[in-house]
């Protein structure tokens, strides 16, 4: 019996991505994840410029799968007096996009920061290099850069310790490094400042934990009429990491957290993005046992392994070798898209800068060679745990 296999895509920032249609081409990925980047947030997409790009994609014999992202404005998140406004924007790119036929988005609802790294160049011990996040460092920005008001009740005796200790030893440079990479996670068309990024704290420290999660079902059920109307599968990426930083409340964490999201509005477009590296960096996560209890919502997978340490920092392993069980995590991957009439797609999430990428300038984390090994391996599991189940 042949077996439906999963779609094989990659994230390309478009033609300014040093990484190319034909590399991706190359490294034998069908599909292309991409968003409109040159598009201010919270303006609406217009359908010239979506199908400008889908022409692009397809002229390379390859099909935009999946839109991410479609970022989510912070006047939405915080629930301002400009987030309707920006509702009916996003309404509308979503529109725009189904009347193209692209009807698979991807975002988050992470306050202030999509994601925060301490390290962009780890160097592994067979010299490539990888993404890290290391406590010590983050408490070192928190307490000392940012000097967060309290921050140092946010870390263990410990981590504090060696904070104090480290913080002597580091340069303006070294500090000034760690303060570019955290703040690296802050979208948005300019650089952002130690002050906005205190300002948006301040913001959420009065929204909180159910604020936000409150603020997610208002946007959800902004949006629901035209995700039903046109077919649309919003896909929810989860915290990364999935754990609170800098005193920002965390709405999409662990299982808890994503099943009572499905829960808040009960439509087949509320959907998630089950991503094994963000999900992974929590300790408590049970990667299979989460993705077999919400497979029947996961329009969209990104396939990363990370290694934590004693103290839950972490780096970004090779896809198959790492605290995330990918084997048993494909298993049911491969499981699920058999019951589905069209297959899931999935991207190597980030790769290890390797090769000749250590001499070139790219996104972090989406160099070509690392991801191209990641999406190799990742294929052959799913090849061997295919064969094996005929």
């Amino acid at each position: 019996m042949n077996k439906k296999k999963l779609e094989q895509t990659w994230r390309w920032y478009g033609p300014e991505d040093p990484v190319t249609l034909q590399d991706v081409k190359q490294a034998g990925a069908t599909g292309i994840v991409t968003a409109l980047h040159h598009i201010p947030h919270g303006e609406v997409w217009p359908k010239a410029e979506i199908l400008q790009r889908k022409k692009i994609i397809e002229d390379a014999d390859l099909v935009w799968s999946v839109v991410e992202s479609v970022t989510v404005h912070e006047a939405i998140k915080t629930r301002s007096v400009e987030a309707e406004h920006y509702l009916e924007n996003y309404c509308q790119t979503l529109q725009n996009l189904a009347d193209c036929g692209i009807k698979t988005v991807c975002y988050n609802f992470m306050p202030v920061l999509d994601w925060t790294r301490t390290q962009l160049d780890l160097v592994m011990k067979d010299g490539s290099k990888a993404l890290y996040f290391d406590w010590v460092d983050l408490a070192i920005f928190d307490i000392y850069i940012l000097q967060r008001p309290d921050a140092a009740s946010s870390y263990s005796p410990a981590i504090l310790s060696k904070a104090e200790a480290n913080v002597a030893t580091l340069s303006e440079d070294d500090l000034q490094g760690i303060q570019t990479n955290v703040l690296m996670g802050i979208p948005g068309e300019k650089d952002a400042s130690l002050e906005d990024l205190r300002r948006s704290i301040a913001i959420y420290g009065e929204i909180g934990f159910d604020g936000l999660r409150d603020n997610l079902a208002y946007f959800l059920f902004a949006i629901s009429d035209v995700c039903e109307r046109e077919g649309i599968k919003m896909t929810m990426h989860p915290d990364d990491p999935p754990f609170p930083i800098l005193g920002l409340p965390r709405i999409a964490s662990n299982l808890t957290d994503f099943q009572r999201i499905i829960d808040c509005v009960d439509k087949d477009f509320n959907g998630i993005c089950f991503c094994t590296g963000s999900l992974g960096a929590g300790a408590q996560n049970d990667l299979p046992k989460m993705f077999r209890a919400l497979a029947h919502r996961v329009h969209f997978v990104h396939l990363r392994n990370v290694k934590r340490d004693e103290i839950g920092s972490f780096y970004e392993a090779d896809h198959l070798d790492g605290d995330v069980d990918m084997y048993a995590v494909m298993k049911a991957l491969v499981e699920e898209n058999q019951l589905r009439d069209k297959s899931i797609p999935f991207r190597p999430d980030h790769g290890h800068q390797m090769l000749d990428d250590l001499h070139k300038k790219t996104n972090p984390g989406y160099s070509a060679i690392g991801r191209l090994r990641g999406l190799a391996e990742l294929r052959g599991l799913e090849l061997g745990i295919v064969r094996n189940q005929e």
